[in-house]
């Protein structure tokens, strides 16, 4: 082996080994490229194909003759005199051309299958339309659609995020990522739960509005197991590693139940729910709680509400015992159809649905306050509430008939 050889060979091992790539996958590609600047030469044969001794790093070309169902019948040495000095100059060029394939596929093939897992990176660039995440190899793009609208990535600090997206473009792999996406969630827990990753206790359902409250239940297929203080830890300490990543969004860890009434009302919680009424032809449950414990079911602005209908999927309908009384008061009633509508003067008046004249609003109230003075006597002859109407909706039927009459 000649000393240029020995050079060329260590060189080519020393770049496999750095960056990862088979001796093997550089000489192919180095010898196809020598095929092709071999038949640039004016006197090449019409068909070659170049042989690199993996030994001792010597270069042969040799000419074919092909017949007509392209078998070869005749072959023979034409190496050129100068092919090493070619051979020097097309080395560079298809090595760092096969370099930056290679890493390219291999960066993809690494992440292709990892959809759905996390990754932590640091923040490199953050613009008003994505953050790039530096994963070591790779960078991840985390748009802007994907980000907590309040969080705030400052350059080199570390974050968690979800891969939604692993997309094979020439530059090499981009890799989507989300801070928004409910399987952060799941796999927060799994890293701090152990028996979530071993199969102990299941995630069974996420609901969550992003950076302000999260509800997830969970089940253990072990009874010995209780699923809610695995997932909160010692004095809170797992759930509350979670919250830390999260940026301070609140989570609540509830018990799944195959009971849709329990199931509700444990997703409710902090609330305590009364009862449960569940309408199986529409999807929802009425759900009936304490008066003081209305505005908590409901949460602030709908929110304990909403995540426990996603958490649960029943469309959720919450009222106090004080409304489920006043709706029975009024079951029974036949209410007058029609609607309120502004007359050619700009007076609202009531247009009945039935047809007939009109009443204007000052008759409507007038025959309502009548009707109210009027005590309500049940069936079994007991005084029970007053049926009289307010200004805020239709007027009963009786109302209605007396005003219109009196017009």
């Amino acid at each position: 082996m000649s000393k240029t050889n020995f050079e060329f060979l260590d060189a080519l091992s020393q770049i496999a080994r750095d960056k990862g790539i088979s001796v093997d996958t550089l000489l192919d590609a180095l010898a196809n490229a020598l095929v092709a600047a071999y038949k640039r030469r004016p006197d090449a044969a019409e068909e070659a194909v170049v042989t690199i001794d993996p030994e001792s790093g010597e270069i042969r070309v040799y000419g074919q003759e092909l017949d007509e169902d392209g078998n070869v019948i005749r072959e023979w040495d034409d190496t050129p005199a100068d092919f090493g000095r070619i051979a020097a100059q097309t080395a560079k060029q298809v090595i760092l051309q096969r370099i930056r394939e290679v890493e390219r596929d291999m960066k993809y093939e690494e992440y292709a299958g990892r959809e759905g897992d996390i990754v932590t990176g640091i923040v490199q660039q953050t613009d008003n339309r994505y953050t790039l995440l530096d994963l070591g190899k790779v960078e991840a793009l985390l748009p802007q659609a994907e980000q907590v609208s309040y969080e705030r990535y400052e350059h080199g600090a570390r974050l968690k995020a979800y891969i939604v997206e692993v997309r094979k473009t020439t530059k090499g792999p981009q890799i989507v990522v989300s801070r928004t996406h409910p399987g952060l969630i799941k796999r927060l827990f799994e890293l701090e739960v152990p028996e979530i990753s071993s199969g102990v206790v299941e995630l069974k359902a996420v609901a969550r509005e992003p950076g302000h409250r999260t509800k997830i239940a969970v089940w253990s297929n072990d009874p010995n197991v209780d699923p809610v203080g695995a997932c909160v830890g010692a004095r809170g300490s797992r759930v509350r590693m979670v919250t830390n990543e999260l940026r301070g969004e609140r989570v609540d860890v509830v018990p799944f139940s195959d009971d849709p009434v329990e199931l509700i009302q444990n997703a409710l919680a902090p609330a305590r729910v009364r009862e449960v009424r569940l309408d199986d032809a529409t999807g929802t449950a009425t759900v009936i709680v304490s008066d003081y414990q209305l505005s908590l079911a409901i949460g602030k602005e709908g929110q304990n509400a909403r995540l426990a209908a996603r958490l649960t999927g029943w469309r959720i309908d919450i009222k106090s015992e004080t409304q489920l009384e006043e709706e029975a008061a009024y079951e029974g009633q036949d209410w007058a159809e029609g609607e309120w509508v502004e007359d050619e003067s700009g007076e609202m008046v009531w247009k009945p649905a039935e047809g007939g004249e009109v009443i204007s609003a000052e008759a409507w109230s007038q025959a309502a306050e009548e009707q109210s003075e009027e005590p309500a006597t049940g069936g079994d002859g007991s005084s029970g509430p007053g049926d009289g109407a307010t200004g805020d909706g239709p007027p009963p039927v009786a109302a209605a008939t007396e005003a219109s009459g009196d017009d």
